[in-house]
């Protein structure tokens, strides 16, 4: 009989921590996003505030990490590709986003699994979330 090793956690949401974890990241991301003259090209498509933006983020995550799915309550299905479309979003934004977030993953610590899994699906999202040429 072969019998399957459970996980440790069932969701990522689990596996980062919950809420507080979640909110830390996001934290990060955005001050890092701030402070660092290397993602200067994406902080500049976030306009003059990044409070909208980093509590979205963080009603996003909670959800796509398999936590509270407070987005979808608020807005509906994420339609993530239409709700960026009025702001570039090309190679570089891509980069500087992938960076900043695996900059902010490691600094908060997250286990090294889990930020290789994010890693890999953040990059297929923003990937896919361009919408300029190159």
């Amino acid at each position: 009989m072969n019998i399957e090793e459970k996980a440790d956690f069932t969701t990522p949401f689990e596996w980062i921590g919950g809420e507080a974890r979640v909110q830390a990241l996001v934290n990060r991301f955005y001050d890092l996003m701030a402070l660092e003259p290397a993602y200067a090209q994406l902080r500049s498509v976030h306009g003059h505030t990044l409070d909208d933006a980093r509590q979205k983020l963080f009603w996003f995550l909670c959800g796509w990490l398999g936590g509270p799915q407070y987005f979808v309550e608020r807005f509906g299905h994420p339609r993530l590709k239409q709700r960026h479309m009025p702001f570039k979003i090309g190679l570089v934004e891509r980069d500087q986003w992938l960076a900043c977030m695996a900059q902010a993953m490691a600094e908060e610590a997250l286990p090294q699994g889990l930020q290789d899994k994010l890693k890999a699906a953040f990059f297929q999202t923003a990937d896919w979330m361009r919408n300029q040429p190159g």
